[in-house]
């Protein structure tokens, strides 16, 4: 690597910068923080450092547990999702002082003062704690492993004749790469990096790169690095030295990024260069902006302001990328809790996490406390309370999303460009396409919309249409254990809201008639799986409907109540589908996929019926003339692949037997899953992937599945209106009684009416039509 330094600036950033697409694409991250400096007082006497102060200066040693408290909720109420803990080295080893008020504290270190306050910003807030402790033994860092999400020091250089770094011992090199090391060996996620231009060579820079990728190579935990550019303080030993030269710095960034291996994230301060220098950090090969505070200060470089999010987000679109919030942690070792992460950190991060386990980008972000229900202590379930109203969108809440469609951009560059320009062609996008178009950030959301809506206008037109329905869930009851499921009712689910109950087929046939006369063309039967059912009840719920309502549309029965009906009675699948279609049943529901990834059923339904087994019902359902429609249920615990793989196995299948109608996407409720209280899930898709959910659905299956439908129950009917700009046509059903997603805590009501429907479409701009639940006219016969 030493003929690295030789090559002329233009060929080295060249050659980092292609670097940097090829393993991150167009993505640039930055982390959303809270800076807690939690001492400025130190041991060390670093020659360009004004963070550190003496106790005659400061204020008082230590920040109080009250002070660090009460920046972490400003932070967390401005939508941060990261605490940085900053403080100077050891200061109790020099100043009695400090010794004097850790004692006072109940502490005999630094460090074990950190450790509480990191543990208390981490319970009460939900903020993931960072700490740069410098360089620690084994003992210190391993305490602080238990509450934080990850740790750093950099390593700034290993030369040892540095006049910077005379009078501190803690910058002897043989010690930090200790930390390092130990680190890699604890598992800890960990961010270090070199600072440049204080008086070292760009062959001690490559140095220390090399030295890092080494430990990286051995133990996997080094997830970022910062190249820093030094900036002569007035007040230091060093206030009269030259700044870093801007050239210096992009080289020692392209240094890194060559240098690096690939799984290891680059970062520069952008605080700490010129707006116009911002364009050459990124041409060098940083895929990464470092923390930025909407609330405090670097409190280590005072006099350089963050910039703002709008100049951040400038700059990356200009040079061709687009800006992501991330965590502390980043995605490679967030995917590996159990390694990488102490079980009580690991749901912290998940419930601040995207399906890329990237920061949630909800914007407005009020993040609630936190509080052990004293009925559930022990089972690890965890009651959210809020002091005051969110105003984040979470599926089924009553809040609003904000707009994301209309930012149409055809300057939108990199793999999302590419995918989106083949559609357009007329070619069949794979997996790799559809995962590519799943990571869409910022102006690249817009243009996926905006091409799954020609698809839309191509295959369906412009009418966007509706059922009138009702839902008629005949038992909550249920002997299957599917863990997001807040409706039906166990021996074990008692305590959730509402009691068992089992509907007559009196009561199922009066509801049915009843919905008929308000002018329902369908009723739409599902339940839970009653431990006294035999396979002859969904016959019987179905005639007995029948009967009552002959004209009516019976839509019912997930593929789990089908194959459990044939199971029990040990009657072939086709034989009882045609049973059921006799008594007159005219179509399944899709519910009961979930996620059609066995990986993924492992985890929210491991009794239910397999991926194989959903797709047999519906395969044999189709053959014999029922139709049905394809849903899937997002933003609990899989990723995009796993989308991916749902969208092409039910492509698959379509292009076999052509029986489905349409494809719904239902985001994942959070706030009454059992799983989710029991701090095993995501709380639901952000609005960003609920979008591109529907977006994505729509390339997918293009001239395959003709209708995809937005789930007001979920989305809310402004959300619901958002996504007609996005490729879906059918705003669903009216819904009456519907208790399913209110089970699980969706708040948007149980029923909507037709004018309801006629002003989301009209807000759209789109003309609305009735339809039949398999989209004929209201009216004409089938």
């Amino acid at each position: 690597m030493t003929s690295l330094t030789g090559l002329p600036t233009a060929e080295l950033l060249d050659r980092a910068s292609r670097r940097r697409d090829a393993l991150f694409g167009t993505r640039v991250t930055y982390s959303p923080k809270v800076f807690v400096p939690l001492t400025k007082l130190c041991r060390d006497r670093c020659g360009y450092c004004t963070f550190a102060e003496s106790p005659r200066t400061a204020a008082a040693p230590y920040l109080s547990l009250d002070e660090v408290l009460a920046t972490a909720r400003q932070g967390a109420a401005a939508g941060c999702h990261e605490a940085l803990f900053t403080l100077g080295e050891a200061p109790e080893l020099r100043y009695p002082a400090a010794a004097e008020w850790l004692a006072d504290h109940g502490h005999s270190s630094t460090v074990s003062y950190l450790a509480e306050a990191s543990a208390l910003v981490l319970a009460e807030t939900g903020l993931l704690p960072h700490a740069n402790a410098g360089a620690i033994g084994r003992d210190d860092l391993a305490a602080l492993r238990t509450s934080c999400a990850s740790q750093g020091m950099m390593i700034e250089s290993l030369r040892p004749d540095l006049s910077a770094h005379r009078g501190a011992p803690d910058k002897e090199p043989a010690r930090r790469l200790a930390t390092l090391e130990i680190a890699g060996r604890l598992a800890i996620p960990f961010t270090t990096g070199i600072l440049v231009g204080i008086g070292e060579t760009e062959a001690d820079r490559l140095e220390a790169l090399e030295a890092i990728a080494a430990a990286h190579l051995e133990h996997g935990h080094v997830q970022e690095v910062i190249v820093q550019n030094f900036l002569p303080k007035p007040g230091t030993a060093m206030r009269d030295a030259a700044p870093c030269p801007h050239e210096d710095h992009v080289r020692a960034i392209a240094l890194a990024r060559l240098v690096l291996p690939d799984d290891v994230h680059l970062q520069a301060p952008p605080n700490l260069s010129a707006p116009e220098e911002l364009a050459g950090l990124l041409a060098a090969g940083i895929d990464d902006w470092g923390g930025v505070s909407p609330v405090t200060a670097d409190h280590v470089n005072p006099e350089r302001p963050w910039p703002s999010l709008d100049t951040l987000r400038t700059a990356t679109g200009a040079a061709g990328h687009e800006l992501a919030p991330r965590l502390t942690i980043y995605p490679e070792h967030a995917a590996q809790p159990e390694q990488w992460l102490d079980s009580a950190v690991r749901f912290a991060v998940l419930d601040r996490a995207d399906a890329e386990l990237l920061a949630r980008d909800d914007p407005g972000a009020l993040w609630p406390e936190r509080h052990r229900d004293a009925a559930n202590v022990g089972t690890g379930a965890e009651v959210v309370q809020v002091g005051r109203r969110s105003t984040t969108w979470f599926s089924g809440a009553g809040v609003d999303p904000v707009t994301l469609v209309p930012a149409r951009d055809r300057a939108v560059t990199g793999r999302v460009r590419e995918v989106l320009d083949g559609v357009r062609l007329g070619q069949d996008p794979g997996a790799e396409e559809l995962e590519a178009l799943f990571a869409a950030r910022g102006r690249e959301v817009g243009a996926v919309a905006e091409v799954a809506d020609e698809v839309r206008r191509r295959v369906v037109g412009d009418e966007v249409t509706y059922v009138v329905n009702r839902n008629i869930n005949y038992t909550n009851v249920c002997t299957y254990r599917c863990t997001f499921c807040g409706f039906s009712k166990g021996p074990l689910s008692l305590n959730l809201r509402g009691k068992p109950y089992l509907l007559t087929l009196d009561d199922v046939a009066d509801r049915s008639e009843e919905a008929a006369a308000l002018g329902a063309t369908e009723v739409c039967l599902q339940g839970g799986i009653h431990p006294s059912f035999d396979g002859n009840f969904y016959v019987d719920v179905t005639r007995a409907v029948h009967e009552r309502v002959p004209d009516i549309h019976i839509h019912g029965f997930t593929a789990l109540e089908v194959l459990e009906g044939s199971r029990r009675l040990e009657e072939p699948l086709e034989s009882y589908l045609l049973r059921l279609k006799d008594a007159g049943l005219r179509s399944l529901p899709g519910t009961a996929a979930e996620i059609l990834d066995d990986e993924v059923r492992a985890v929210l339904c491991p009794d239910k019926v397999t991926t194989e087994e959903w797709l047999e019902v519906h395969r044999v359902a189709h053959s014999v003339g029922l139709r049905s429609n394809v849903t899937m249920m997002f933003g609990s615990v899989e990723h995009p692949r796993h989308w991916v793989t749902h969208l092409l196995r039910t492509r698959a299948l379509q292009r076999e037997t052509g029986g489905f109608t349409e494809f719904v996407g239902l985001p994942f409720v959070h706030m009454a899953a059992p799983i989710y209280l029991k701090r095993g899930a995501r709380r639901g898709p952000t609005w960003r992937e609920t979008l591109l959910v529907h977006a994505v659905a729509r390339i997918a299956y293009a001239d395959d599945i003709d209708h995809v439908q937005a789930s007001w129950v979920k989305l809310g009917p402004v959300g619901a209106g958002q996504l007609l700009a996005a490729g879906v046509d059918d705003l669903g059903g009216t819904l009456m009684d519907e208790n399913i997603s209110r089970a699980a805590g969706a708040s948007h009501g149980q029923g909507l009416t037709s004018d309801d429907l006629a002003a989301i479409a009209r807000e759209a701009g789109r003309p609305l039509r009735q339809r039949t639940t398999l989209y004929g006219e209201v009216g004409v016969p089938a």
